[in-house]
């Protein structure tokens, strides 16, 4: 599958892609669930932590099927997410939804995890070149581009 500049996307690439799609959709699929049955399930952290885990991982998709030469950042972030829900989730496990909603988020993880490794995400800072002759320093916070300012 070809990217927007026209390269084609590797199978480990594809692959995150659908790991995190299918994240997306299980912890969506979810919370419904979770309102309904109260208690701990319906605690507004734990909500808040599976919309937070469903919303990037639809980023970190989106950023991947675009080609973004950014996606390593917002797949490391991710891969944070997805494991704080699958232990969030974990504390449900004796519920089989919740066990697999875990499931699913540690699989994102780790798959995430790899995708932010290959690109080499080591740190928290980041120079590129920015445009010709230019460099611009771009400062992350737990992986995502936070702010941008040129380099003196």
């Amino acid at each position: 599958m070809p990217d927007t500049q026209g390269h084609h996307l590797d199978e480990d690439m594809l692959q995150c892609i659908e790991v995190c799609t299918d994240c997306h959709k299980a912890c969506l699929q979810t919370i419904p669930y979770c309102l309904q049955q109260g208690g701990h399930h319906a605690e507004p952290n734990h909500i808040r932590l599976m919309m937070d885990c469903a919303e990037i991982c639809q980023t970190s998709a989106n950023f991947m099927l675009r080609g973004s030469d950014l996606h390593h950042h917002t797949c490391a972030a991710c891969a944070e997410v997805c494991e704080g829900c699958a232990v969030d989730c974990d504390r449900m496990a004796d519920d089989t939804r919740m066990a697999a909603c875990a499931e699913m988020c540690r699989r994102c993880a780790e798959s995430c995890r790899r995708m932010s490794h290959q690109m080499g995400v080591r740190g928290r800072h980041i120079v590129r070149k920015f445009l010709p002759g230019e460099l611009l320093c771009e400062v992350s916070i737990i992986s995502f581009v936070s702010a941008a300012r040129p380099c003196f």
